[in-house]
């Protein structure tokens, strides 16, 4: 195991985590943020989002984690549907959430769980549907995988689970 899954599996792995994501999507299709050392072939697309932390609540949550990876300021608009992420060593329940944006410049920010020489994320980017359909399904997080529309992305409900 090389030194980044080393590390990803030390802060992240083997134990579950309560984490909050968000599904914001534009003109410009939907905002995606790309993980290296993620996912079953080491590259992984998937909405902003991360761990929440004690004390802080779901919508404190998002708000912070798009500060962090994004540097947007946004606003949850409702409550989606829940998600369990499932990819040992990782294990997450994840709460989606719609998001507009209400301020900032988008840009690329860093996991302050990550060392600044171990940082995963790679890119953030709006994507369209047909960006996104193009992408190998093993690099994009479950929800988006199978996705035929992005109104078919936020009209999900429900309990939901990778397979």
């Amino acid at each position: 195991m090389d030194s980044l899954e080393s590390k990803i599996k030390s802060n992240y792995g083997e134990k579950l985590r309560v984490r909050v994501c968000g599904i914001c999507i534009t003109e410009e299709g939907l905002l995606m943020v790309h993980h290296t050392a993620l996912g079953k072939q080491g590259s992984l697309w998937a909405p902003p989002g991360g761990g929440m932390e004690y004390g802080e609540n779901a919508h404190e949550a998002l708000k912070r984690e798009f500060m962090e990876e994004t540097h947007l300021h946004i606003e949850a608009v409702k409550f989606l549907f829940v998600h369990e992420y499932l990819d040992p060593p990782l294990h997450g329940i994840e709460l989606f959430f719609e998001i507009k944006i209400t301020g900032g410049k988008l840009k690329k920010g860093a996991d302050p769980e990550m060392e600044a020489d171990a940082q995963i994320i790679t890119e953030v980017e709006f994507k369209s549907l047909s960006e996104i359909q193009q992408l190998p399904k093993a690099h994009l997080h479950y929800v988006i995988q199978n996705i035929s529309s992005f109104d078919s992305l936020l009209s999900r409900t429900g309990y939901l689970r990778n397979k």
